[in-house]
């Protein structure tokens, strides 16, 4: 799958600079940007996609609110040198799926990631968002939907939800607060842009509200109008 730093963003840099250490004290490997207070600021997690890294999305940020705190993780599996995934996926052609135990795994450990950054940077739950494309969309739908309380919000650019978390997914009053971008484009190669109207589909069909942007003629990537969709979501979420 495409890698963001290979897509045509034209972004304008924040206020900010961000700190390129990469930190290792939560349970997955991420970048920083934060402010020196950053206490009740709103937190965006970003989750990158198979064969990325966590410098993949992080450019996002830049387009972002500038007093925003977001980190960008690494994946717990490595692809090659540069590269990893958060899970395998199953062989055959039916619906694109993964590994159940790779996605059990990889699933804990955002949740507790999570978990410890709201702690971490002072926050609370209602004010943090994941924010993954591809795979990374998948993990934050097959967090997201488990585990709603965790998290404000989910935006899935380019993403779907898996066909086991499909058949699991019902009515319950602890998604009611969860807010939902979903983004893909008309000629994705990778995941067809039908993985995201189902995914709206079924969102809808058990309560949920989700902003659904289809964006005509856009490949596996992500554009500068859906960039600017995610930030006035992101914003909207919060009033």
């Amino acid at each position: 799958m495409l890698k963001l730093f290979a897509l045509a963003l034209t972004l304008v840099a924040g206020a900010v600079h961000a700190d390129d250490t990469l930190h290792t004290d939560l349970p997955l490997a991420y970048l920083e940007q934060t402010q020196a207070d950053a206490r009740n600021a709103p937190l965006v997690i970003f989750l990158h996609g198979f064969g990325s890294n966590e410098e993949d999305l992080f450019g996002l940020k830049d387009a972002l609110p500038s007093t925003w705190t977001y980190l960008s993780a690494r994946a717990p599996m490595p692809v090659d040198a540069r590269g990893y995934r958060w899970f395998a996926k199953k062989p055959g052609d039916g619906d694109y799926d993964g590994e159940t135990a790779d996605l059990q795994r990889s699933a804990r450990l955002i949740e507790d990631f999570v978990t410890q950054a709201t702690a971490k940077y002072h926050t609370r739950s209602d004010r943090v968002f994941l924010v993954g494309f591809s795979q990374g969309a998948i993990m934050s739908y097959e967090v997201g939907l488990r585990k709603p309380t965790l998290v404000r919000g989910i935006a899935a650019l380019s993403g779907s939800v898996l066909p086991v978390l499909k058949a699991e997914l019902k009515p319950d009053a602890a998604l009611s607060g969860l807010a939902i971008f979903i983004g893909h484009g008309t000629l994705d190669q990778a995941l067809a842009y039908a993985s995201a109207t189902r995914a709206n589909e079924a969102l809808v069909g058990v309560g949920l509200k989700p902003e659904f942007h289809g964006y005509m003629g856009m490949p596996h990537t992500i554009s500068e109008a859906e960039v600017q969709d995610l930030k006035a979501w992101l914003e909207n979420s919060l009033k």
